[in-house]
């Protein structure tokens, strides 16, 4: 008998990375070194935090060594919540992608803000509530271009109070998919938040799953989608920027029920 024909290649680990690989079957290589869980990189924005508490830590240990301790953990903090890993974003061209991890708070029906001109009836929105816990990074929810853009200045009111964060600072964006559809963003500056940054500008193409703005400390992302389109999230339920679909833009209906287990 001649050679069986390998069926696929078994999982390898190399051990001067300690990384983890699967081959066959097509699969491309996936990273699962311990780096990706504890050390992923963070945003640009962040480093001159880091460094500000670095030192104050330095200083703090000087003077004392619990100082110098507590310093120390609000300088992983910092680095933590800094963090920006890696994300790989499902391809398809009706697929919404969650721009924010955190909690999908709220599921509604209700007027888009006046200034992105989406019109004077109700819109879908899902609001995903970000703790000081999550990673801040936001992501593209669609592939498009970025054809309206407005910062509203405000106050900072807790944004898991609805109605009372009406008013939060926000930078509302609107990106129209190559479909012609139209979906909005707003990033609502939160309790604790006190910048919003958002690096889009009006006119540039993005594409689902790439980074566009960071909210520091704590903050919520608002999307709003035709009323005809039907989420693929329930309130409660976990997203991922980059990563959890909300909705298919091609699915149509009510939204989804969920039962917490």
């Amino acid at each position: 008998m001649g050679k069986q024909k390998k069926l696929f290649n078994f999982s390898r680990i190399s051990l001067k990375t300690n990384k983890i690989y699967f081959g066959g079957y097509g699969m491309s290589k996936v990273d699962l070194s311990w780096k990706r869980y504890i050390m992923p990189p963070i945003h640009p924005e962040g480093w001159r935090f880091v460094a500000i508490a670095a030192a104050a830590t330095l200083l703090l240990w000087v003077i004392s060594a619990p100082l110098g301790t507590i310093g120390t953990v609000l300088t992983i903090y910092c680095y933590f919540f800094f963090r920006d890993p890696v994300r790989v974003t499902p391809a398809g061209e009706n697929f919404v992608i969650s721009p924010a991890d955190g909690i999908v708070s709220s599921i509604r029906e209700v007027v888009p803000p006046e200034e992105m001109e989406l019109g004077d009836k109700p819109m879908t929105r899902i609001c995903v509530f970000m703790s000081v816990f999550n990673v801040h990074v936001n992501r593209a929810p669609v592939s498009g271009t970025v054809i309206k853009k407005h910062y509203r200045p405000g106050a900072f009111v807790n944004v898991s109070l609805d109605k009372e964060s009406e008013n939060n600072e926000r930078m509302e964006m609107v990106v129209e998919t190559d479909k012609g559809v139209k979906i909005g963003v707003i990033q609502v500056a939160g309790l604790v938040a006190r910048r919003i940054l958002s690096f889009a500008q009006e006119g540039q193409r993005l594409t689902a799953g790439q980074r566009f703005g960071l909210i520091r400390f704590g903050s919520r992302l608002d999307i709003y989608l035709p009323t005809d389109v039907a989420p693929a999230v329930v309130e409660g339920q976990i997203a991922v920027a980059g990563e959890t679909i909300l909705a298919d833009l091609s699915v149509k209906g009510a939204a989804r029920t969920g039962e917490m287990q």
